[in-house]
């Protein structure tokens, strides 16, 4: 009996600076990041790239990759691609570019990946707020007025 559909497992996500392919087609990722760290906010992120490997799947799916902000619920950017394994043996790669997403506020942001609406990874990432060297702190947000 030949399966004619298999969920596919997610090898690996990596949230990057770059993705590169090579005329191999190996992929060089440049600058993996586990955090931002930004001098202050609101700021823009030039690019941003996520590094998706799919494997051990047979079929036709949708992989959604979003970006959340701290709150959990509202969707920075989203994208979706369809992409096919023929056989459970192959493996599909998928890079996702997002551009001048905007930061304004510090905390914890989540990549968040699925295919055909099942998650299969959410991870986080920081945003710090560091001014560079010699700069002085921002000072802290006032709370607002009592009414």
């Amino acid at each position: 009996m030949n399966p004619t559909r298999i969920l596919p497992d997610l090898q690996a996500s990596l949230l990057c600076e770059d993705v590169r392919q090579e005329i191999t087609g190996s992929f060089i990722l440049v600058g993996i990041l586990g955090y931002v760290r930004v001098p202050q906010l609101p700021i823009k992120a030039f690019k941003l790239c996520v590094f998706n490997r799919w494997t051990a799947g047979v079929g036709q799916f949708t992989e959604t990759v979003r970006f959340t902000a701290p709150d959990s619920t509202t969707v920075l950017r989203q994208s979706n691609v369809r992409f096919a394994l023929q056989d459970a043996t192959q493996h599909a790669i998928n890079v996702t570019l997002f551009t001048g997403v905007e930061f304004t506020q510090a905390g914890t942001y989540y990549v968040e990946v699925l295919v055909d609406d099942v998650m299969k990874i959410r991870y986080p990432v920081p945003i710090i707020v560091q001014p560079p060297p010699g700069q002085p702190a921002p000072p802290p947000a006032s709370p607002p007025p009592a009414a």
